[in-house]
């Protein structure tokens, strides 16, 4: 549906309970007349203090998930964003298209997930040899490596921060997320990848795709991207990378 203030369109996001990045870090890229709602995921325990905790959360994640979608239904959104990124992760390519078809049975609407996002900027930009980061446990990068690796994309370094709660990822400084960039870049590598929708990146990515002369993918904002091209919309929006000004 559309509404007096969000004449082209609203989106419905599903987020954890616990993050608190997703929401400012569209809310800055979305553009004139489009809305984004969230949904969020009741998570009653925040502990990622190693692969038990991740995979713990997780658990719980999927067992919330589906009231979540229900919830931001009821306001009749035009499409649907994950604003959640480790499970679209999970599996490897086969996991993340059967959990896309999942909520799609679920809601009826396509969700443009930060797995998929990622995949197709990587394959707009040309890219092939990649470095990641992200907020996870080594369980979850192990996830995130092979999904990647299933596409055909050569992962050159993954590297893992361990925050050890939910909530801890968005208190991630500024300067650590660089470092974090930084420290997975290389000569060979063609573009850097961020997974972890919490970890506040897509500022920091766009300053370095500069100072680089690489893509740098910020996954709210690869995300943010996908879902716009999905619906249609070509809006060039500037400050966030070469995806939301260019492709």
């Amino acid at each position: 549906m559309t509404t007096s203030l969000a004449r082209r369109a609203v989106f419905g996001v599903i987020v954890p309970s616990t993050n608190t990045v997703v929401e400012d870090e569209y809310n800055l890229m979305r553009p004139p007349g489009i809305s984004v709602h969230t949904g969020r995921i009741h998570m009653r325990n925040e502990s990622l203090a190693g692969d038990d905790r991740f995979e713990e959360f997780l658990a719980e994640l999927r067992t919330e998930l589906g009231a979540a979608i229900d919830r931001v239904m009821t306001a009749k959104p035009d499409g649907m964003i994950m604003g959640m990124s480790a499970e679209t992760f999970w599996g490897g390519v086969e996991g993340s298209e059967k959990f896309t078809a999942w909520v799609r049975e679920r809601c009826g609407l396509t969700p443009a997930t930060g797995a998929a996002a990622c995949a197709a900027a990587l394959t707009a930009l040309g890219v092939r040899r990649i470095g990641v980061i992200t907020p996870y446990q080594p369980v979850g990068d192990v996830q995130v490596r092979e999904f990647f690796e299933g596409l055909g994309f050569e992962v050159d370094q993954v590297l893992g921060l361990k925050c050890p709660t939910a909530t801890s990822i968005a208190e991630v400084p500024l300067a650590e997320v660089e470092r974090a960039f930084l420290a997975v870049d290389g000569p060979r590598v063609d573009a850097l990848v961020q997974a972890g929708t919490n970890l506040p990146a897509v500022a920091v990515a766009a300053d370095l795709e500069t100072r680089l002369g690489k893509p740098v993918l910020a996954i709210n904002a690869a995300t943010f991207w996908y879902a716009l091209r999905q619906a249609g919309f070509t809006d060039r929006i500037t400050g966030f990378g070469r995806l939301l000004e260019q492709l």
